[in-house]
C-alpha cells in the first residue's frame, strides 16, 4: 500500500493550490488530509468516503477547502482556496478502512510522505 502526496508549493495569501494523493495497492473506505505546522501537532483537515458523497471538514477550513476523489485514478484531491498564512504546514494524506468518521491521527493506518504548503502574507 502506498499513498503519494503531491501538489504543495509556495503561494500568496488569497491564492489556491490543489493537492493530490495517489493511492496504490488497495482501496480504503476513508481517505483524509492532515496537516502539521512547525512545532505543532498533526491536525485533521478533511476526509472523504471512497463511495458515496460524504465528506467532513475541520472548522478552520470549511468553506475554503474541498476534498474530492477520482475513483478511476485512485486519487484523492484537496482543493485549497482563499489560503491564509496560518494554512502553512506539511500536508499529509492518510487512509483507514473504517465505516465511521475518523479525525484522530492515531486512527489512520496508512500515510503518505507529506507535501509542503507555504502561504506568504
Amino acid at each position: 500500500v502506498q499513498l503519494q502526496a503531491s501538489g504543495g508549493g509556495l503561494v500568496q495569501a488569497g491564492g489556491s493550490l490543489r493537492l493530490s494523493c495517489a493511492a496504490s495497492g488497495r482501496s480504503f473506505r476513508i481517505y483524509a488530509w492532515f496537516r502539521q505546522a512547525p512545532g505543532k501537532e498533526r491536525d485533521f483537515v478533511a476526509a472523504i468516503r471512497w463511495s458515496g458523497s460524504d465528506k467532513t471538514y475541520a472548522r478552520s477550513v470549511k468553506g475554503r477547502f474541498t476534498i474530492s476523489r477520482d475513483n478511476a485514478k485512485n486519487t484523492v484531491y484537496l482543493q485549497m482556496n482563499s489560503l491564509k498564512p496560518e494554512d502553512t504546514a506539511v500536508y499529509y494524506c492518510a487512509a483507514v478502512d473504517s465505516s465511521v468518521w475518523r479525525v484522530g491521527e492515531d486512527d489512520y493506518d496508512y500515510w503518505g510522505q507529506g507535501t509542503q504548503v507555504t502561504v506568504s502574507s
